[in-house]
Formats: structure tokens, C-alpha cells, sequence
């Protein structure tokens, strides 16, 4: 595997652990200390998600233009400043601060997604593709559980506001990593030719068209705008892990942030040790097969995180069970989410097909909030609030089944 994507793995473990210090115990902040109501946290972090998926596109339109390397390293640094801002609003308690910093640091994420998936795309090939992303999942998961771990026990101890000026410098040296080390992709050496060429003789064909038939070649993609829809509707039972679910042990269940921290950390550790064997263990299958494998597992961690916490087995019982389903169906999810659409589109389109992707898709994580909130605030029987949150799954599964027989063998094959 290029070094280059090791690296993009391991810069992604530095800005994984920065941002996860702070950004999932956000939603316990404005409950506890600025006394928002369930719904209306559902509410604002819709509000907050609407931004960054109108910006995604665009980011990947600039991606396939100005380089994937460029695009990367200004989107990263205009995120550590925005992470450290949300500290600060904390500090004196201001709750547009902390929602237009928090949007501000989703824009600039949503800049460098598709930025990070094409170059992932432009340095490996067929079944190696699908490794770079699983090493990319793997650098970001280190990050995360070292950073939930971490923030939970340090909140406890600090603040939220020093906990997150402390996230904001973490992602800052990660942009540094990259800036130091990382090399151009093979896609980025090529339009630096086209923009030194001094005659058309000498100028290389590749290269994206104008925006407008990068925009027309989208929308004639069928196959991949219905993948988008499957997504759109898989990552509304995705996103309950990262908001309702802490709300729900923490503020329903009781559960301290150390103790909270430990089962987010869970989740890390088990795509650290486990995503490299489920990818190879996919290699060969069909990449709708690990969608709709995951999304069964997902609806199974959500089943049974409400009958034991039912039943009284016990919320830790609960927590840990849940986390253990939802990562190993997480695991087999993420294949597909991170590999087709590059799979699916053409080489001097894979940024736009990504930032297309990450903003279709990403319309299900911005409602997600929204619907466990709703859920949260409408019933106290845990089995039907996360039976309710399961119910995507099933559309969600029956499209991916249609996919599967629709997408050629040589982009689904992982």
C-alpha cells in the first residue's frame, strides 16, 4: 500500500482524536448546562447539519480542479480553528457561538471528505481500494477511542470549555503531519501538468469538464443516485450511535461521561482490531451484501439496547451490548459507504461523486438527531424509542437488495 495513504491513516488518527475529545459529549453540554430540551437538541443540530451537506458538493467539485492535497490541508486547518472556537463559546456560554462554530467545523469537514476519498481512490486500485479505505477507518477509529475515552474522564475533571480548546489543538497538529509529509496524489501531478503546459500540444486530456456537465454526468447516473437513496436512508439508523444514544445513557439511564467515554471507546477498539479482518474476509463479495449485513446488525444492537434496558438487565449491560452489534455491523457497512462511490465514478469525477455522495447521504445523518429526539421526548419505554429509530432499516435493506443485481460485478466487488 502508497505510504501516502498510511499517512492519510495516521493523520486521520490525530484529527479523529481531537475531534471526538469534544464533539459527542456537545449534546450533553447544551442539555446539562444550557438546559435545551430533548427536541429542541434534535432541532438545533439539524439546523447546524444543514451547512456542510449544501457545501459538500461543492467541495468536491473544487477537489476534481484545485487538487486533492490543497483542498485537504485548508479544509483541515479552517476545522481546528473552528473545533477551538466551540471551546471558547463554551467558556462564556453562548449558544449561537457554539452552534455557528459547530457548523463551521462541519463545513470544513464536509470540504475535506470528498478530498480524502479521492485521494484515497487516486493512489490504489480494485481490492486495494477498498484496504486504503479500511486503513483510513482504522487511523480515524484509534483517534476516536483514544479521544472519547480521553474527553470523558477529562470533562469530569476540566470542563467542557478546556476540553474543547484542547480538541482544537489536537486537530492542528494533524494538519501539520500533512502539511510536513504529505505528497501530491498521482491525480494532482497530472493537473499540475495541464495548468505548466505552454502549448494545447503539450497539454494532457485529463481532467474534469466544466461544472455543468460534471453536475449533467450526476444526474444521469442512476445507479449511483439510488445508492445515494439507500444511504440516505441507512444513515438515519447510523447517526443514532454518535447523538441519541449518549443522550440516552447519560441523561435517561444515568450513566456518567467516564463511564460513557469507556463504551464510545468500545466502538473505536473494535474497528481498530476488527475492520482489516472484515474487509478481508468481504474481499471477493459484494459490497450491497455488506450494506444490508450491517444494517441487520444495527437493527439488532437497537432491539436489544431497549429490551435490556426494559427488562432490567442492567444499563452497562445494555450500553456495551449495544456498542459490541452496532461497530461489527458498522464494520461491514463501511465498505460500501467509503469505496463505491469511487467505484462508481468516473477517474476526473471521483471528488464530485464523493461530495454528491456525502450530501445525499448525509441528509439522513442531518434528520437523525431530529428523529431520536422526537423519539426521546414521545415515549419512556426504551424498546419502542429504539424500535421506532430501527424501523429504517427495512427500506433501506430492500433497496440495497435492488442494487445488488443492478450495479456491474466490477464495482460491487469489494
Amino acid at each position: 500500500m502508497d505510504r501516502n495513504v498510511r499517512l492519510i491513516g495516521f493523520a486521520s488518527m490525530i484529527r479523529a482524536s481531537g475531534a471526538s475529545i469534544i464533539n459527542p459529549y456537545i449534546t450533553i453540554y447544551l442539555y446539562k448546562f444550557l438546559g435545551v430540551p430533548y427536541a429542541v437538541i434534535g432541532l438545533l443540530i439539524l439546523v447546524v447539519g444543514v451547512p456542510p451537506l449544501l457545501v459538500s458538493p461543492v467541495g468536491g467539485l473544487i477537489t476534481d480542479r484545485a487538487g486533492r492535497r490543497r483542498v485537504i490541508l485548508i479544509a483541515l486547518a479552517a476545522e481546528s480553528v473552528s473545533v477551538t472556537s466551540i471551546g471558547f463559546n463554551m467558556l462564556i456560554g453562548s449558544l449561537p457561538g457554539i452552534l455557528i462554530s459547530a457548523a463551521s467545523s462541519g463545513i470544513a469537514g464536509s470540504v475535506a471528505g470528498p478530498a480524502v476519498s479521492a485521494y484515497v481512490a487516486d493512489m490504489a486500485e480494485g481490492s486495494e481500494r477498498s484496504l486504503g479505505y479500511t486503513w483510513l477507518r482504522i487511523g480515524f477509529n484509534i483517534g476516536f477511542t483514544v479521544g472519547v475515552g480521553l474527553g470523558g474522564f477529562l470533562i469530569g475533571y476540566l470542563g467542557f470549555p478546556q476540553v474543547g480548546i484542547l480538541s482544537g489543538s489536537i486537530l492542528a497538529v494533524g494538519v501539520l503531519v500533512l502539511l510536513a509529509l504529505l505528497a501530491p496524489s498521482a491525480y494532482d501531478i497530472t493537473r499540475n501538468k495541464v495548468h505548466e503546459a505552454k502549448s494545447p500540444k503539450q497539454e494532457p486530456s485529463e481532467g474534469p469538464g466544466s461544472m455543468r456537465q460534471s453536475f449533467g454526468i450526476l444526474a444521469r447516473d442512476r445507479r449511483f443516485l439510488v445508492f445515494c437513496l439507500a444511504s440516505l436512508i441507512a444513515s438515519l439508523v447510523y447517526s443514532q450511535w454518535s447523538t441519541t444514544f449518549p443522550l440516552f445513557v447519560n441523561t435517561v439511564e444515568g450513566v456518567p461521561t467516564w463511564l460513557l467515554g469507556l463504551a464510545l471507546a468500545l466502538n473505536g477498539a473494535i474497528v481498530i482490531f476488527g475492520q482489516t479482518t472484515t474487509t478481508r474476509l468481504m474481499l471477493g463479495r459484494r459490497h450491497t451484501t455488506a450494506a444490508v449485513l450491517g444494517l441487520l446488525l444495527f437493527a439488532a444492537a437497537f432491539i436489544a439496547l431497549g429490551a435490556f434496558s426494559l427488562l432490567g438487565f442492567g444499563v452497562l449491560v445494555a450500553a456495551f451490548a449495544f456498542v459490541i452489534l452496532l461497530t461489527l455491523g458498522e464494520n461491514l457497512g463501511a465498505i460500501p459507504m467509503m469505496t463505491l462511490p469511487s467505484n462508481l465514478a468516473p477517474r476526473t469525477e471521483r471528488g464530485s461523486y464523493n461530495g454528491a455522495f456525502n450530501t445525499l447521504s448525509g441528509i439522513g445523518s442531518v434528520f437523525a438527531p431530529l428523529a431520536g429526539g422526537l423519539a426521546l421526548s414521545a415515549s419512556g419505554n426504551p424498546l419502542v424509542v429504539w424500535g421506532v429509530l430501527a424501523l429504517p432499516t427495512v427500506p433501506a435493506v430492500l433497496i440495497f437488495l435492488w442494487l445488488g443485481r443492478r450495479i456491474p460485478v466490477a464495482a460491487n466487488t469489494i
